[in-house]
């Protein structure tokens, strides 16, 4: 579930903690790297229960209205296509995902005002009116449906975006790699999985590699530190060091700390992942500044012999 840019982005932030701190002890700043890399998987296994919630309000409203003093025929016998939507109730019953929401005691209880509201915007949505509708009932259509109300509804979606942030400042960061393999996770339900089937997506791909590579961005990029301010500081004559974006600074050692010390991963990967992540959370500006001075230094360290790449083509 988790990949390199997710990494990228957790040390960022932890070393960003790490230069505005005055406590130069690794061993808390990178119990809180991994602390924050495991919580993850608890915003993943609450956005998936926001899902399950959902079809619950839904189910609760349908008693509610069976058991007006007026009932109409639509109260009494309404469509049920929606809250026995077959994707959705393996996922529902699934042994391991009610396990892990009951380990963590994950719930949107205290919230279920935005939950039931977020239910009425999908019910008065012409996708809703038009698969309430629909007369082929398979699992292919009921799994293609809550595909497409999880990426239109749950996606991007400013009041639980905010619930989010209210429990963990880096959730809102996370929340676009959570929501990607909350949609992974719906389009792999099979017809022919049942509660015992495996559903969930492992955190980690491979969690001993996974494991060092974090390590050695976070310790390698400190251990190097005072080298790595010093070249970019010489590639920076017309700057002072010490005004420049914080942000910049810390993006441009990592780069440098994953070009000298990581000789599995392409120099231009390298680049490019940290050019983009400057977009994300740096200045305007800091694209083509970064990338202008990094280019300078990867320069230097071909004609020194210093970039040792493992495989055909990694150094270019």
């Amino acid at each position: 579930m988790l990949n390199r840019r997710f990494f990228r982005i957790k040390v960022l932030q932890s070393l960003y903690a790490w230069f505005q701190s005055e406590d130069n002890d690794l061993v808390p700043v990178e119990k809180e790297l991994f602390k924050s890399v495991n919580k993850v998987e608890e915003l993943y296994l609450l956005m998936l229960l926001l899902v399950v919630d959902v079809m619950d309000s839904a189910r609760n409203l349908i008693e509610t209205k069976k058991e007006k003093i007026l009932a109409t025929q639509e109260d009494l016998n309404p469509n049920l296509h929606f809250v026995e939507n077959k994707a959705f109730r393996l996922l529902e019953d699934n042994v391991a995902f009610k396990r892990a929401i009951d380990t963590r005691k994950l719930s949107w209880g205290i919230h279920s005002d935005n939950v039931r509201k977020l239910y009425r915007q999908i019910e008065a949505s012409r996708l809703y009116e038009e698969y309430m509708t629909k007369e082929e009932d398979t699992f292919k259509n009921d799994r293609a449906f809550l595909v497409k109300v999880y990426e239109r509804f749950f996606v991007d979606n400013e009041i639980f975006e905010q619930l989010v942030e209210e429990q963990s400042i880096f959730w809102p960061v996370d929340l676009e790699l959570v929501h990607l393999n909350i949609i992974k996770t719906l389009q792999r339900l099979k017809a022919s999985q049942d509660v015992n089937s495996k559903v969930l997506l492992d955190l980690y791909r491979d969690q001993e590699d996974d494991t060092k590579f974090v390590k050695n961005l976070l310790r390698k990029t400190l251990s190097s530190n005072e080298e790595y301010s010093e070249l970019i500081a010489s590639q920076t004559r017309n700057w002072e060091v010490d005004r420049l974006a914080k942000l910049d600074i810390i993006l441009m050692k990592m780069a440098l700390c994953e070009i000298d010390h990581m000789p599995t991963i392409p120099v231009k990967v390298t680049l490019n992942e940290y050019i983009d992540l400057s977009k994300y959370f740096s200045t305007p500006k800091s694209k083509g500044f970064i990338n202008g001075v990094l280019d300078k230094i990867v320069n230097s360290w071909k004609a020194e012999g210093r970039i040792v790449k493992q495989g055909r083509g990694l150094v270019e």
